[in-house]
């Protein structure tokens, strides 16, 4: 999608929050009905059945009627293809919307003429019942955009997303290799010797974050006080997470275009971050340390910088199996945990190669030493030979 930020009045940003209204509400409508349908009640109703009820609810409540059928009607679309995504494993199910946190909705059928360059820096587009609305002209706009969906965060500033298939980045077909080690300390470790790290908030950030995260568990909930407080911190946050957000974008891209073949860790990242505080009756050890660990890995951005690879650089990218990438030698092969001498040394007790101990897990990813012997084909002979693992003495 293409994001771009709104630039809307009082009284077009009053239209937008109706239309989120609705939208969460016929949301909120579709999940308490799976919450409350019972087996041997017959299936439960599709999008189209579902409409039909929408369009007797409609009928009978005139409020309801007031708001835009299209917003509603693609809230339950955006239902229904949630429930398939949960019955398909790859995600949750869907739960309550709340004011405030889940802000959007979607519009569809947009007309050619829907979406209009005004200046420079402004465009607008055609929303149903809330007339032009003005965002930032970032980047051009595809003329084929059928669709687009609305949202607000926590801080406030509305954005509009035109759907759309992204163009993968072509390949630069110079036959380069690189491999990627993800950690903690250091963001992206590459093959090549370069240490990436994610921009984060500055020590006076930080600093301000930890007063204001304590001010408001001091706050009375449902004051003012504690409102203006909640918003300092979403403002900090924000920045944080538009950081990390810049930052994935722009590595993707610039490894995308530079190396023909991307190699990463096959990692379980859902379950590398689970809570460790256990239960009742079997509490977990260490929690905050791993409550630690935990941030630092989804603060790295490690998932994200993957997701937006095999999106740039689509067919380029293999995940190599993690298994002593961080023990063996890139020199000779040799593997033994006793080479990692700490986070950021490697030393060969072997052959006496030494190097940033992540430089040297990623050149093994490149090498694609976990990797099955089936060599990739249009690649040099010497990126698709299976290494030979030095055995450790007796």
């Amino acid at each position: 999608m293409c994001r771009y930020r709104i630039q809307s009045n009082r009284t077009q940003e009053a239209a937008l929050l109706r239309h989120c209204a609705d939208a969460r509400y016929v949301w909120n409508l579709c999940v308490e009905q799976e919450a409350w349908w019972r087996t041997g009640r017959g299936p439960m109703p599709g999008f189209a059945e579902r409409c039909r009820q929408l369009t007797a609810a409609r009928d009978d409540n005139p409020w309801l009627a007031e708001g835009s059928v299209i917003v509603q009607q693609q809230a339950i679309r955006d239902h229904t293809q949630a429930m398939v995504n949960f019955f398909a494993g790859t995600h949750r199910r869907p739960t309550w919307r709340k004011a405030g946190r889940d802000e959007g909705f979607r519009v569809v059928h947009l007309q050619p003429g829907s979406v209009r360059r005004l200046s420079r820096r402004t465009g607008e587009v055609h929303l149903p019942k809330a007339g032009w609305i003005r965002f930032r002209w970032s980047r051009p706009v595809p003329p084929e955009v059928k669709s687009c969906r609305i949202t607000r965060d926590r801080v406030g500033r509305w954005h509009v997303a035109f759907a759309l298939i992204p163009v993968p980045e072509p390949a630069p077909s110079n036959d380069k290799v690189v491999g990627i080690d993800r950690g903690v300390a250091v963001s992206a470790a590459l093959s090549t010797g370069e240490l990436l790290h994610v921009p984060s908030l500055s020590r006076s950030e930080r600093k301000r974050l930890t007063r204001l995260q304590h001010r408001l568990a001091r706050a009375r909930k449902g004051s003012r006080r504690r409102g203006r407080v909640k918003l300092a911190v979403a403002k900090l946050t924000a920045q944080e997470s538009d950081r990390r957000k810049d930052w994935a974008e722009k590595t993707s891209t610039w490894l995308a275009r530079e190396f023909d073949l991307i190699r990463v860790e096959d990692l379980a990242i859902k379950a590398m971050t689970r809570s460790a505080k256990g239960s009742v009756e079997q509490p977990g050890r260490n929690v905050r340390a791993k409550a630690g660990l935990n941030r630092g890995i989804l603060g790295n951005a490690w998932g994200l910088l993957v997701r937006r690879l095999e999106t740039k650089a689509a067919g380029r990218v293999e995940k190599v199996n993690a298994a002593y990438t961080s023990q063996r030698c890139s020199a000779c092969g040799r593997v033994d945990a006793k080479s990692r001498k700490s986070q950021a040394v490697f030393a060969c007790t072997a052959c006496g190669y030494a190097c940033h101990a992540d430089v040297n897990a990623a050149r093994n990813i490149a090498a694609g030493h976990a990797v099955t012997a089936r060599g990739r084909p249009g690649l040099p002979e010497r990126m698709n030979r299976e290494p030979q693992l030095v055995p450790l003495p007796a």
